[in-house]
């Protein structure tokens, strides 16, 4: 049964010290019982507290950090669904490179995954994760240390312990992720040394769980769960029972990141894609593909972006004067919202028209252009509040201010509150700004 808030906070020390991250020791207690926050972030609870306190009160899907350059936490989750909270630490993709491939198609993955990035709404989106395979073909150490080189996060996966250790020794400053279908007593001594995630493999939840459950016996806690199901079908259908399981039973066994290597139900890379996006959909914490190309990569960058992204809270531009260009006193100034994808696709069509301008934003709380006008966030006085705190006019010889024509509504009021500049209603549709610009009188 889930513990309350006041449940909680009787263990706490009551004096709001704010060590913990949150203004009250209420409001950490809030944290902890929905599962956003673990009981250990405050230094002050009692022994007798934690051990009364920890099991209940742990997200029921531990978080596991892993990298060093490329620092990332999996798992962590704590609902079902994004639309009831969020969900907080976005799928890790990879490359899976197999020992047994040619020495020129590991070069271009490796290469693939790290210079495969993409620009989106101010994020860089890109894969972190290089996936090794040991066949015990002797290069195995060999592009364990090319990948190393590289900074991502990698996965080890190997039968073999010697290598295995070896591997360790190459690169255990980016805490590797260790995958082992023979988790032996000289492997768990690695991994505790180490204090490396491990990957257990399974058929059933019984399985599963009597694995995890012998390895927290031993001491090992960062466990990373690989269902061993060959079917997509049966894969899909065991995942979400995972995750159910975590989430609503609090099966702490089954309470752990999910690993997914579509490479190992099909040799069609195209279908490894389809099969990876469903996953970032439904609960992968790691996925790893077997190809790397642009074509598979950036819709599965945007895929993950879309559903990591925070649906009660839009995706924000800090407000103020941007320079587009090097925009000097004779330059026009087009005003918009805050809303990110808002100011990048128009801040972006300014660019491609070589115009030097300046671009104002104005805080709307993340809501574009019609949306703010009609919660009266984006109106003449607002924007001539802007223009007046911000003191764009003092840059400038002619105050030529463009708005959107979205709210040519607003045209009037707006010569009314800033009578010394000259307004212009620029176009509807961002796409059409370069062919404005070169058209219209400044």
């Amino acid at each position: 049964m889930a513990l309350k808030p006041l449940d909680i906070f009787k263990y706490l020390p009551k004096t709001n010290c704010k060590e913990c991250g949150f203004p009250t020791c209420l409001a950490f207690a809030m944290q902890v019982a929905i599962g956003k926050t673990e009981l250990s972030k405050c230094p002050y609870v009692s022994e007798d507290g934690k051990k009364q306190l920890s099991a209940e009160s742990a997200p029921p899907i531990k978080t596991i950090s892993v990298g060093n350059k490329e620092k990332i936490n999996l798992g962590g989750e704590t609902v079902l669904y994004r639309h009831e909270k969020t969900f907080y630490n976005p799928t890790g993709i990879g490359v899976l490179i197999r020992e047994d491939i040619d020495e020129n198609e590991i070069e271009e993955q490796i290469n693939n995954i790290c210079n495969f990035q993409y620009e989106r709404i101010g994020l860089m989106l890109k894969g972190e994760f290089i996936g090794i395979e040991d066949k015990n073909l002797g290069k195995f150490l060999n592009i364990v240390e090319k990948s190393f080189n590289t900074g991502k996060n990698l996965v080890l996966i190997s039968d073999n312990v010697e290598n295995l250790k070896e591997a360790v020794r190459i690169c255990k400053d980016v805490r590797p992720i260790i995958f082992s279908r023979n988790i032996s007593e000289e492997l768990i001594k690695l991994i505790k040394e180490n204090n490396l995630p491990v990957v257990i493999n399974g058929n059933t939840f019984e399985e599963i769980s009597k694995k995890v459950e012998e390895l927290n016996n031993k001491g090992i806690e960062d466990i990373i769960i690989y269902p061993d199901n060959k079917e997509i079908s049966e894969l899909f259908k065991n995942i979400i029972l995972i995750r159910r399981g975590a989430i609503l039973k609090r099966i702490r066994t089954l309470g752990y990141p999910i690993l997914v290597i579509p490479a190992y139900l099909t040799t069609d890379y195209l279908k490894e894609a389809i099969y990876a996006g469903i996953f970032i959909a439904k609960y992968g914490s790691l996925i790893l593909l077997s190809k790397i190309k642009g074509e598979i990569l950036f819709p599965l960058l945007i895929e993950r972006l879309n559903i990591f992204t925070d649906p009660q809270r839009p995706m924000t531009t800090s407000e103020g004067i941007y320079e587009i260009g090097k925009p000097n006193e004779n330059s026009p100034v087009f005003v918009t919202t805050n809303f990110s994808l808002t100011y990048f696709i128009v801040s972006g069509e300014i660019e491609n028209s070589k115009i030097p301008s300046y671009l104002l934003i104005q805080d709307t709380e993340g809501l574009s252009v019609l949306t703010a006008w009609a919660a009266d966030k984006f109106n003449a006085e607002t924007i001539a509040n802007l223009v007046k705190k911000t003191k764009i006019g003092e840059k400038l010889n002619k105050k030529v201010l463009i708005i959107p024509g979205l709210v040519a509504q607003i045209y009037g009021e707006l010569e009314e509150e800033l009578p010394d500049w000259k307004i212009i209603l620029g176009p509807r549709e961002a796409a059409n700004i370069p062919s404005f610009l070169k058209n219209v009188e400044i």
